[in-house]
């Protein structure tokens, strides 16, 4: 890692330094980069990058804001909080290009059809972020990240934001965001339990690398088309997935018909002592956080701290409590279950829903009788 570090910082200082007060010359190229999707949680919908190519000047380099350091001191608690810093890297093409073949992710190129007056501009602007504090920003999953960063420097150089979603907007950002994962199912599930109300919002913001490449094809300035026409630079090989047991919903599907089946009062007090926690773990990170994706998130309605209260008396068996914290519970179930109708996500949750209903109802049941 040491070594990798240290050769990045003698590129950046080389890329830098060559790139400084150059005049582009009338062959200078501006492009967008999209690169494909890759098997790690980060790489899982794609990137965007920035590639300024001019012969005459012997320049043929790439700008990322997409970069980050796994070494950062207390990296995980940073990056929930939402205040990890990202930061803006230089590279030169032969060695970008390399890398993403090397992990078999495609790479298409839409070059910019900008006056050159504007392509300094932009080659200027963005030289001037790799030697400033602007180098740095705070990553934010919809609002700041290597997309959309890419997307707000282009509008400020075009002068207007002639790059955005198609309107009217129609599709939500998780509605979006849904796709990428579908031969991941353990990160889908994970991404869709943090996520809360604000991924169910109108994707009205550019913020994946894809949903960028096509408002590029569709933008036109001057009545013009801003970019030429896709140029695959890498395709990568197709990937034969053979969908897997254990990579599906089916192995929650048994382990709940087992906890509901043998109804073992330890084995119930475990599992819903462990589903109280991921629901003190959503409330918790929504109010530490600064990420606003993962504040206000109703899947605490099912994941519901309030079994630890429920656990408590079940635990002393106080049936009067039981049945009081049950129905409150399963009240707030049913307002969840409402909810998620119309949400993509529904069938990630069905299981539980159901047997967390079942649970509820069969000891608020097997109590009222005892009472009496």
């Amino acid at each position: 890692m040491i070594k990798k570090i240290l050769f990045s910082f003698f590129l950046f200082l080389t890329c830098t330094s060559y790139s400084q007060n150059i005049r582009l010359s009338e062959q200078a190229e501006v492009s967008v980069l999209t690169c494909g999707t890759g098997n790690e949680s980060y790489s899982l919908y794609g990137h965007t990058a920035v590639r300024i190519k001019d012969l005459p000047n012997q320049l043929d380099i790439v700008y990322n804001y997409g970069t980050f350091d796994f070494e950062t001191p207390n990296f995980i608690l940073k990056f929930v909080k939402g205040d990890l810093q990202y930061f803006m890297s230089v590279s030169n093409y032969p060695s970008f290009e390399y890398s993403y073949r090397y992990e078999n992710r495609s790479i298409y190129e839409q070059t910019l059809l900008l006056s050159l007056v504007k392509k300094q501009q932009l080659f200027d602007s963005l030289n001037s972020d790799l030697q400033s504090e602007n180098r740095f920003y705070t990553y934010k999953f919809i609002d700041r990240n290597c997309t959309n960063m890419v997307v707000d420097k282009l509008n400020t150089i075009l002068g207007d934001t002639l790059i955005h979603t198609q309107k009217p907007v129609e599709i939500t950002y998780r509605e979006i965001l849904f796709p990428y994962s579908k031969n991941h199912f353990w990160e889908q599930l994970g991404i869709n339990i943090i996520f809360g109300t604000k991924v169910d919002q109108k994707a009205e913001r550019l913020f994946l690398p894809f949903e960028f490449l096509e408002a590029l094809r569709n933008t036109t300035q001057d009545k013009k088309a801003l970019t030429t026409e896709t140029k695959t630079q890498f395709e990568a090989t197709a990937a034969n997935y053979t969908s897997s047991f254990f990579n599906s919903i089916y192995p929650i599907i048994i382990v709940l018909l087992l906890i509901v089946l043998l109804h073992k009062k330890s084995i119930n007090f475990i599992y819903f002592g462990f589903v109280g926690l991921i629901g003190v773990f959503l409330c918790g990170v929504g109010f530490y956080s600064l990420h606003k994706e993962v504040m206000w998130n109703y899947n605490a309605l099912l994941f519901n701290p309030l079994y630890i209260v429920f656990l408590f008396y079940y635990y002393k068996n106080n049936s009067k409590k039981m049945i009081f914290w049950g129905k409150i519970i399963a009240g707030l179930l049913l307002v969840y279950l409402l909810y998620m109708l119309n949400k993509v996500h529904l069938y990630l949750m069905t299981p539980f829903i159901v047997a967390h209903f079942i649970f509820l109802g069969r000891i608020i049941v097997t109590q009222k009788k005892n009472s009496h």
